[in-house]
């Protein structure tokens, strides 16, 4: 020990006289910049050229740790190998993990706080917040996203999966995305075991086989008249709402969430801007007459932006008050299956293409050949199949109907 703090003693003296290097022997130097700073390095030459390897600053770094790191160059370049690259790609290696040491809680945050700008409505974050708080992080949370395997995915699902078969085929997409995110952001790497295609499908099983997707519940388009006349016969918004949803076929968000600035009286269309659709399109939707009769009594009692607003300001109508009016009407139904009765008059009664009907609904047209006929959004031809439904619904039926206890119908293709 004397001998090592007498060499650092004369290092010191000779540093102060002579800044530049001061060498130890065995190709370890102490660098001293003109500053006063000092650092060691290691000298040593391959294919040709002469580099210095830093070691570490003095006095952070003792001689005689400082001569221990020498001896490691030494025997790395004994092989061929090149401490500085060794060095890099061991850094490399422990940054690398350090990546993969982020936890699903954390990716998870990270990827909703990446999306839900996107997302067209706060409940679609709480939705997807709320599904991974209470099945996927007791069981993922605080794991690495690299740890994450098919076991410990199949362990969030299959307790859920028979008895809240749509929830898990969510998560299961939620997780999907979260581990792809990871993967994208150097996180992990493999492939994802929560895909389905190709992976879960063969060990879970399909979500139409162990529940049937029940369709919405409609009222079968034969009493809508009737119904129609009912809620016209109520007063207050929440029966406005209700009939101007059923004649527009829109969904209920879409409807209650109508503003002033949407409405186009002069061109007798609302339209519907993509950040509010579930398309995620801009959506114009005809104005039959008495639906400008009911947006013209609306402006009347107008007293803020929504066309149809709640007991809260500067809010929309709840669709608490939707749910209580129907159930008032005696029907058992939902608000999406109105837009199935919808659909289930226009095939059965009228001679409009499906393209069109589709259209007026908001949907995505799969086949080609229809596809091919939705260039435009086919206006004029969905005013008059809108024409023809409200005519429809405010038909006085020859026969009335019973709809005090009468049990709805499902629709066919469950629109929504």
């Amino acid at each position: 020990m004397a001998r090592v703090l007498n060499r650092l003693s004369d290092f010191r003296v000779r540093a102060k006289k002579q800044p530049g290097y001061v060498a130890d022997g065995g190709n370890l130097y102490l660098r001293v910049a003109s500053g006063g700073s000092k650092g060691w390095i290691f000298r040593f030459s391959m294919a040709g050229k002469t580099r210095d390897a830093g070691l570490g600053p003095y006095p952070a770094m003792s001689l005689v740790k400082a001569r221990e790191e020498a001896e490691r160059c030494r025997r790395l370049v004994a092989q061929g190998i090149d401490p500085i690259q060794a060095r890099d790609e061991e850094r490399a290696r422990a940054r690398a993990a350090a990546a993969k040491a982020v936890t699903f809680i954390q990716c998870a945050q990270s990827f909703i706080g990446s999306q839900e700008l996107g997302w067209r409505n706060s409940k679609t974050v709480a939705n997807f917040r709320a599904t991974l708080n209470t099945y996927a992080y007791p069981v993922l949370g605080e794991l690495s996203v690299q740890a994450i395997d098919t076991g410990l995915v199949l362990k969030v699902l299959e307790p859920i999966w028979g008895e809240k078969t749509a929830t898990a085929a969510r998560l299961r997409a939620s997780i999907e995305r979260i581990l792809n995110f990871a993967k994208a952001r150097g996180h992990r790497s493999g492939e994802n075991p929560a895909a389905w295609r190709g992976h879960l499908d063969q060990l879970l099983p399909a979500q139409a086989k162990v529940r049937p997707i029940q369709h919405h519940p409609a009222l079968p388009y034969g009493v809508i008249p009737t119904f129609m006349g009912q809620v016209r016969g109520r007063n207050g918004i929440a029966a406005r709402a209700l009939e101007f949803m059923i004649l527009m076929a829109s969904r209920i968000g879409e409807a209650l969430g109508a503003r002033w600035d949407e409405i186009d009286l002069a061109a007798k269309l609302w339209i519907i801007p993509k950040e509010r659709m579930k398309s995620g399109k801009e959506h114009r939707v005809p104005l039959a007459p008495r639906a400008i009769a009911i947006v013209e009594a609306m402006a009347e009692l107008r007293i803020n932006e929504f066309v149809f607003p709640g007991a809260k300001q500067g809010r929309p109508l709840s669709d608490t008050g939707i749910r209580a009016l129907v159930r008032e009407l005696g029907v058992s139904v939902t608000r999406h299956g109105f837009r199935s009765t919808f659909r289930d008059w226009a095939a059965e009664t009228t001679g409009f293409p499906n393209h069109v009907v589709e259209m007026a609904l908001a949907h995505a047209v799969s086949d080609a050949v229809e596809a091919a006929y939705r260039r435009g959004d086919l206006l004029e031809k969905r005013r008059k199949l809108m024409e023809a439904w409200a005519a429809y619904c405010e038909r006085k039926p020859a026969e009335v109907v019973q709809l005090k206890g009468r049990a709805a119908g499902a629709s066919r293709g469950g629109a929504d």
